[in-house]
C-alpha cells in the first residue's frame, strides 16, 4: 500500500489533546506519524503527498447507534448503502442495532452481519446483540456466546425491557463478560399513545404527548441496577434536563455509568415540527429548547461522553402519514458530522470536545480499534473543510431512505476525503 502523507492540516486528535498545524502519514493502513513534527525527515520517498492546508484530520468518526434494514427490510437500508453513507459523513465505523428480521439474538446472525460486511461495506460494522431473545424483554440471550462471536455490546435496540429482574441479569452477565448494556428508556405506560413531547406546543397540534418522566422512571430504575449489579451501564439516547441529572448523580456515586445523546437532541426542538412534519417524529421526542440547551451543556461538563447520529431508515410507506401514524426514526450517518459542526460554529462546544465525543469516546466506550491518530493505530480518519458550506438535498443522499430532519438545511462543515484503514472509500 503506497505511503500517503497529508502535509499543512489542522489536526485534531483529543487521544492525545492535539489540536495543532502538522502533517499525518499513513503507512500500510496505519497511522505512521500525526503532529508537528511528523515529517522532521520529510516525506518518504515514493508517497503521495496531499497538500491539506486550511483542511482539517480528524479521526474516523465512531457512530455508536445505527439501524440498518439488513436482513429483513433491505429496501429501506442494506449494509452495503449504510456504509456508503457512513463514508461521505466521515463515519468510519458504526454499531449496528440488533433491530432486524430476524433479530440479532444468535451466533449466526451476528457471523452474518460481520461476513456480509466484510463482503459489502466500505467502512467497518460492529454488531450490537440483543438482550433478550427476539427483543421480547423475557429471555435473556448468550452473551458470552454472542461476545465471542463479536458482539461489542448487548441492547433491545428501540425497545424498554420492562422486567427489573431481566435488566438485574443482564448487567451481571455484561460485567461477568467485560460488556456494556445499552439501553434507551421509554415507559410503555407513560409513552401509550403520544407521538410528541408533553406540553402546550403538543396541545395547539391537538397531538399527544409524552412526559418527559417516560424516559427518566426507567432510567432511574436502570441506574439503581447498575450501582447495584457493577454492570457498565450505557444510557443510549438521552433528552432531557432530568435525564442528565439523574446520570451525573450516578457517575458521582461511583456507578460505571455512560450516556449518549442523538445529534438530533443536540440540535432541534420541539417547534421544528412545524406543521406535522413527520421527518421530525422520534424517540424519544424532539423536546422543549430549555432540554435541547442542557443537552449542550452536559456534553460540556462530561454528563453526556458520546454523540450518535442514531441513524433511523424509514420509507414512504411508513413516513408519508398524518402525523400520530407516521414510523419514528430519522437517518444521520451522512449528516452527523455538519450538523455537530454547528455547535463549533456557534460557539457552544469547543472542536476538540465535539471530536471526542464523536470518535475517541464512542470507540473506548465499546472497546473498538480507532477514534485516534496515535501512531500504530488504524489509518480511520476524515479529511474535512469545517468551513465549507453544503445544503442537504435528497437527491445527494446516500442512504436507501431519505427521512432527513436536514432536508434543504445549509450547514458548514464537509467531508472532503475518508480512509479506512489507509484505504480511501470516500472523496467529494
Amino acid at each position: 500500500m503506497r505511503t500517503t502523507v497529508l502535509s499543512g492540516a489542522r489536526i485534531v486528535d483529543p487521544s492525545r489533546g492535539l489540536d495543532e498545524i502538522g502533517t499525518v502519514v499513513v503507512e500500510n493502513g496505519r497511522i505512521a506519524a500525526a503532529g508537528a513534527g511528523a515529517l522532521n525527515q520529510g516525506a518518504p520517498e515514493g508517497a503521495a503527498v496531499i497538500d491539506c492546508a486550511g483542511k482539517t484530520v480528524i479521526p474516523g468518526l465512531v457512530d455508536g447507534r445505527v439501524f440498518v434494514g439488513e436482513p429483513g427490510a433491505e429496501h429501506r437500508e442494506t449494509l452495503a448503502s449504510a456504509s456508503l453513507a457512513a463514508a461521505a459523513g466521515g463515519v468510519t465505523s458504526f454499531v449496528m442495532m440488533p433491530d432486524t428480521d430476524p433479530a440479532i439474538d444468535d451466533i449466526a446472525l451476528v457471523e452474518f452481519v460481520l461476513r456480509t460486511a466484510r463482503d459489502t461495506a466500505c467502512v467497518n460494522v460492529r454488531p450490537a446483540a440483543a438482550i433478550t431473545k427476539n427483543l421480547d424483554g423475557r429471555e435473556m440471550t448468550e452473551f458470552g456466546l454472542l461476545r465471542e462471536a463479536g458482539a461489542v455490546a448487548f441492547t433491545d435496540g428501540r425497545h424498554t425491557i420492562a422486567s427489573s429482574l431481566v435488566m438485574r441479569r443482564a448487567l451481571t452477565y455484561a460485567r461477568d463478560f467485560d460488556a456494556v448494556v445499552a439501553h434507551e428508556t421509554q415507559d410503555a405506560d407513560l409513552c401509550a399513545a403520544g407521538v410528541m413531547n408533553e406540553g402546550l406546543y403538543a396541545s395547539w397540534l391537538g397531538l399527544a404527548g409524552i412526559p418527559r418522566e417516560a424516559e427518566l422512571i426507567p432510567l432511574e430504575r436502570d441506574l439503581a441496577l447498575a450501582r447495584l449489579t457493577g454492570g457498565a451501564y450505557h444510557a443510549a439516547k438521552i433528552s432531557t434536563a432530568m435525564s442528565a441529572a439523574a446520570i451525573a448523580r450516578a457517575k458521582a456515586d461511583g456507578a460505571r455509568v455512560t450516556a449518549g445523546v442523538s445529534i438530533n437532541h443536540l440540535s432541534l426542538n420541539e417547534n421544528d415540527i412545524g406543521e406535522y412534519r413527520t421527518f421530525f417524529r422520534l424517540s424519544p421526542p424532539l423536546r422543549a429548547e430549555d432540554d435541547r440547551a442542557a443537552m449542550v451543556e452536559a456534553l460540556n461538563d462530561g454528563t453526556i461522553d458520546i454523540v450518535v447520529s442514531s441513524h433511523d431508515p424509514q420509507d414512504v410507506d411508513t413516513k408519508r402519514l398524518p402525523f400520530a401514524d407516521a414510523a419514528a426514526g430519522a437517518i444521520g450517518l451522512e449528516t452527523l458530522l455538519a450538523v455537530a459542526l454547528r455547535l463549533y460554529h456557534n460557539g457552544d462546544v469547543p472542536l476538540l470536545r465535539l471530536v471526542e465525543v464523536l470518535s475517541t469516546s464512542p470507540a473506548r466506550l465499546f472497546g473498538l480499534p480507532g477514534g485516534t491518530l496515535s501512531p500504530g493505530a488504524p489509518a480511520d480518519l476524515a479529511l474535512v473543510d469545517l468551513d465549507e458550506p453544503w445544503i442537504v438535498s435528497e437527491s445527494g443522499l446516500r442512504s436507501r431512505s431519505k427521512n432527513t430532519c436536514f432536508e434543504g438545511a445549509r450547514l458548514q462543515g464537509k467531508v472532503l476525503q475518508t480512509m479506512v484503514a489507509g484505504r480511501t472509500v470516500f472523496t467529494a
